[in-house]
């Protein structure tokens, strides 16, 4: 008889054996009988696959049991490459689209998932539910990505590339960090839904192109509007590195929604509810003074701010901030180049709070160059801008148009546009522009005359 022939033949006796109702009714380990079916019946479809089963090393799908020695035994397993000779990027082994796949179920963890530090790419976890013990390390992840040591520079060594996470609920137990990802290059988390974690739902250290998308993040489960919104904390994504994207993710309670310390990093659709930033929170604050160089793209600021430490390089655009959430530019070395906040939507309550505001507590923003905000739509608050229009009447030979009420800057004109418009019977004077100290433009003629003076300024 032929080795496919003996595994049909012990399925069927199997599954005979199991038509008639669970023949180990008692037996808390029946689950690993019904896994060894389905195994066998996997492997008559598929030969020598590349899929690990979770239940197929004696981890628990209900939840009860501590499962972290069985799925790392999987994990183990899915790391042996199926070709020696077969590469990712230099040094990082191919394992041939290996998946530990979760099989729906809810598995408790007493230590973290760590991949092996040895490393390898084109691997995916997926579909299942992960959850911290009460005595889960505290300084841990539920699934970490990294390597023996972190490190950093531009050369780099990548341990890991190409990993999916996908279909997952991570919960934190509020013991314990969501994702760690150290060192990985183009790892993606996908589709996933991230709660009760102490630190971080997900940590990027280092690395290249990370993609989160498709997420959702709660330190607390709510929908808003939340009793114990004051006392929210830790950060839902935490981004210390390069080339990273955010696309499409919610992030619904942390203190603090999105943190980057890196360049060339997107954000998109991203939408913030974590924390209000009258209770302290902060929806995206972007922590690389003098370097910035992100992009937020058509996200949704719900009652909470941007906050950009010495933005160098910063755009945001399409960007919806609702009940008085704002911009803020943060002097640390006071800098700021390069930043360009154009084509947002700004509500509020009437309540006069600028849409874009500078915290120079630290400093004066003492280099200001190419720093455009305009064409923004602002409904109750008040509204700020690089550019600013006024007109005044009156009879004399002096005119004065005060901008300070709209300008972002308190006394930085560089450019003054103006006309002079005479009324009906004057005559012909000369006028110059004689001041434009406090944001207010001063306009004086040789001789009185009725006119009109309109004024356009930009700061940039």
């Amino acid at each position: 008889m032929t080795r496919s022939a003996a595994v049909l033949s012990l399925v069927l006796a199997m599954t005979t054996l199991f038509a008639s109702g669970d023949p180990f009714p008692n037996n808390p380990h029946r689950f690993l009988k019904s896994s060894l079916i389905r195994r066998l019946e996997s492997t008559t479809r598929s030969g020598s696959g590349r899929v690990y089963h979770a239940m197929d090393y004696g981890a628990d799908p209900t939840g009860k049991n501590d499962s972290t020695d069985a799925l790392m035994r999987a994990i183990s397993d899915a790391f042996r490459p199926p070709d020696e000779g077969r590469f990712l990027i230099s040094g990082i082994v191919d394992l041939g689209g290996a998946q530990l796949d979760l099989d729906g179920g809810a598995y408790l963890l007493s230590r973290p998932l760590r991949l092996p530090s040895s490393g390898g790419g084109n691997f995916k976890i997926h579909s299942g539910s992960l959850r911290a013990s009460d005595n889960f390390p505290k300084d841990g992840y539920l699934i970490e990505l990294q390597p023996t040591a972190h490190q950093s520079g531009p050369q780099f060594a990548s341990s890991y590339e190409y990993v999916t996470l996908q279909n997952l609920l991570i919960d934190a137990n509020y013991v314990a960090g969501g994702i760690l990802i150290v060192d990985s290059l183009r790892t993606t988390v996908d589709t996933c839904y991230i709660t009760r974690f102490a630190s971080d739902g997900i940590a990027v250290v280092g690395g290249h192109e990370t993609y989160i998308h498709n997420t959702f993040l709660g330190q607390h489960i709510t929908a808003g509007a939340d009793p114990g919104e004051r006392s929210f904390s830790g950060t839902a994504i935490n981004i210390r590195g390069n080339d990273n994207a955010v696309t499409d993710v919610v992030i619904f309670s942390a203190a603090v929604g999105v943190m980057i310390s890196g360049q060339a990093n997107v954000l998109t659709g991203v939408h913030c509810y974590n924390k209000a930033t009258g209770f302290g929170g902060t929806g995206i604050y972007l922590k690389s003074p003098g370097l910035t160089q992100t992009r937020i793209l058509n996200c949704y600021l719900d009652y909470t701010g941007i906050v950009a430490e010495d933005p160098v390089q910063l755009l945001i655009s399409g960007t919806f901030f609702l009940g008085n959430a704002f911009v803020k530019l943060k002097s640390v070395n006071g800098v700021m180049k390069g930043v360009t906040i154009v084509d947002n939507m700004f509500s509020g309550d009437d309540s006069a709070s600028g849409i874009v505001q500078l915290d120079e507590s630290g400093g004066r923003f003492v280099t200001v160059e190419r720093v455009v905000v305009e064409r923004n739509d602002v409904s109750g608050m008040g509204d700020r801008s690089t550019v600013g229009r006024g007109s005044v009447t009156g009879n004399g030979t002096l005119w004065a148009v005060d901008l300070s009420g709209v300008l972002l800057f308190p006394d930085k004109v560089r450019n003054v546009q103006y006309a002079v418009q005479v009324g009906r019977g004057g005559g012909i004077v000369g006028h110059a522009v004689r001041n434009v100290s406090g944001n207010v433009v001063v306009v004086e003629s040789d001789a009185p005359v009725e006119a009109t003076v309109h004024v356009l300024v930009d700061q940039s």
